[in-house]
């Protein structure tokens, strides 16, 4: 058999056509491209998908906890729609109805307890004319002696119940 090229083959092949017995190259840069892609591609996609919880960050607890359910499943089903309205959820800011609430009922606790003070100041001089003089007790031991418990009143730090909102 004569060792000739056939009529229609060119006389020299393209560098990416390898000898047998040799490795391909070409080959072997495809597949950590592909690989390296594919690693890529997936991050970009769970970073993408993992944005209206970063937008929603500095939002209020609730709020948070409802952008990562819909985050989720918009995941695990691959439906669209619920990363949709997680990314439209994150990006509406919820007036903070809880603490001016909160500010009026500590409010009208402070006004209840000054009336309950000013009713119990008004009692105290007719009860103690109304009542007999308490005999004198002998000084209990200090053995004996239960602790005493006073009401201690703290009072609030400002603004200690504002919801830290995005800047």
């Amino acid at each position: 058999m004569e060792d000739s090229l056939h009529p229609a083959a060119t006389s020299h092949l393209p560098p990416f056509i390898t000898a047998p017995g040799e490795t391909d190259v070409l080959f072997n840069v495809m597949i950590v491209f592909v690989l390296l892609m594919v690693f890529l591609v997936g991050i970009l996609y769970l970073r993408l998908h993992a944005l209206p919880e970063h937008m929603a960050h500095g939002a209020s607890k609730t709020q948070l906890q409802i952008i990562g359910a819909l985050g989720l499943i918009a995941l695990f089903t691959h439906n669209h729609l619920f990363w949709i309205a997680a990314l439209l959820l994150a990006m509406v800011e919820f007036p903070d109805f809880a603490s001016p609430v909160r500010s009026i009922a500590r409010s009208l606790a402070k006004i209840a307890r000054r009336e309950a003070r000013e009713d119990r100041d008004a009692r105290e001089p007719r009860e103690r004319a109304a009542a007999p003089e308490p005999q004198p007790k002998a000084p209990p031991s200090e053995s004996m002696s239960e602790p005493q418990w006073v009401p201690l009143e703290i009072a609030p730090v400002i603004h200690d119940d504002k919801i830290e909102r995005r800047g």
